[in-house]
């Protein structure tokens, strides 16, 4: 998933000195000097390493394996070709970052190495489930979870406390209130354009249902399902709230932007956002607040969608053993927590949650990567959501009057096309 990283406001300095993770055993290679001579060579995605904690993670494993560790930051433009090209030669990178939702793709294709067994060395038995899933292809651990970053509701407390709301909404209903409440003073409640596709998948998360469906052996559009069509009508309800035009996305214009001119209550938005909105007015950071996006009740959150990054091995890797201790390091509760409070990325144990406390963003997002979810985790799902996106001129067409069913059928034929396309 492309994204750049940008830690919330008020993100909590990095604990100071991270602690040592042990030097493993005496016997072959996992002890310290074990290693010694090699290099492991890792591939890091622009913005996903910050400086403090790539500097200690280096340290403490060139201490621990007597190897170098060569850290190589790629850009995102382009990866996946540059990715598929590296996997496929004899001398790929040894361990590479993968968007969580790529993760099956390359998968497929042999490039990374089988960690079934190597899981629960990783620390998998504590892993979340919703941020595993994409590592896990046919039954077995191609990668392991790193991090994820989801939705919030990000909002105007002036704007909110000027509509006499004194609490913060925990369920669905009562946030369609309090949006009633800030209509009535007259601000524009919420902004929400009519093609934000990544907040309808998280509800289409919550139904339980996904946009396309196996139809004997081949993949088809699943737009049609009335659970889709449940999620749309939530979409739609939402979307009433709010003055943005139904044919653009969330970054045309920039939501953040407009949330800065200070006449909008909220926005669902990623904890970055906020930097955007103020640096275009610097003096609506004082009125920013987060909270977590509500369910239907006040003990589930509402589905999100989870984007986020894995660790893998390259199958063609020569040095399988020191990868392995590479990851250990990394996916360790030291470097995960760390990685959490220098970043305010969501960890992927929940036990490690209690990191993110003094950054509001993070801790607005965390309650709902439990019952968050990924799009459909496919090697044909990527031609769908190529510009113009089909789901989005569907999402246009149900709010611009026709009915699920009839939006479902104007794009469906396209969007089988496009799954049918060879990979």
């Amino acid at each position: 998933m492309k994204r750049k990283l940008i830690a919330a406001v008020g993100v909590a300095a990095m604990m100071a000195g991270v602690a040592a993770c042990g030097s493993g055993d005496e016997d072959g290679k996992s002890g310290a000097d074990g290693f010694k001579g090699e290099t492991l060579t890792v591939w890091f995605m622009d913005g996903s390493n910050p400086e403090k904690w790539t500097k200690d993670l280096k340290a403490e494993f060139e201490k621990k394996t007597g190897a170098k560790l060569d850290v190589q930051v790629q850009q995102w433009n382009g990866i996946q070709q540059k990715l598929t090209t590296a996997l496929s030669e004899s001398s790929p990178p040894d361990v590479v970052e993968i968007g969580n939702t790529q993760t099956p793709a390359y998968a497929a294709t042999g490039g990374l190495a089988d960690l079934t067994d190597f899981r629960k060395e990783a620390g998998g038995e504590d892993w979340v489930e919703s941020m595993n899933k994409p590592a896990v292809l046919d039954g077995k651990q191609y990668a392991a979870p790193w991090f994820v970053l989801n939705r919030v509701v990000v909002y105007n407390k002036k704007i909110w406390a000027d509509a006499g709301i004194k609490e913060l909404p925990r369920t669905r209903d009562a946030f369609f209130e309090d949006l009633g409440k800030i209509r009535a003073k007259g601000k524009e409640p919420l902004y929400l354009p009519g093609q934000n596709w990544y907040f309808l998948d998280g509800l289409l998360v919550e139904k339980g249902v996904d946009p396309v469906k196996k139809d004997g052996k081949k993949w088809v559009s699943n737009l049609a399902d009335p659970k889709v069509a449940e999620a749309m009508k939530l979409y739609k309800k939402f979307q009433s709230y709010s003055k943005a035009p139904k044919d653009k996305d969330e970054a045309t214009p920039q939501q953040a932007e407009v949330f800065a001119k200070g006449n909008v209550g909220a926005f669902f938005g990623m904890s970055w956002e906020a930097a955007t909105a103020i640096k275009a007015n610097p003096e609506i950071e004082k009125q920013i607040g987060y909270f977590t996006i509500p369910g239907e009740t006040a003990d589930k959150p509402s589905g999100v969608f989870l984007g986020g990054s894995n660790l893998a091995i390259a199958a063609g890797s020569e040095k399988q053993e020191l990868a392995k201790e590479f990851l250990k390091l990394a996916l360790s509760d030291t470097f995960e927590g760390a990685l959490s409070e220098e970043s305010g990325v969501i960890p992927n144990k929940r036990s490690l949650q209690s990191h993110l406390e003094g950054n509001a963003a993070a801790e607005a997002a965390a309650p709902a990567v439990a019952s968050g979810g990924t799009t459909p985790l496919i090697p044909e799902w990527a031609a769908v959501e190529n510009a113009p996106n089909p789901i989005k001129t569907y999402m246009t067409a149900v709010l611009s009057g026709r009915t699920p069913a009839q939006a479902a059928e104007s794009v469906e034929a396209e969007i089988n096309k496009r799954l049918a396309q060879k990979q």
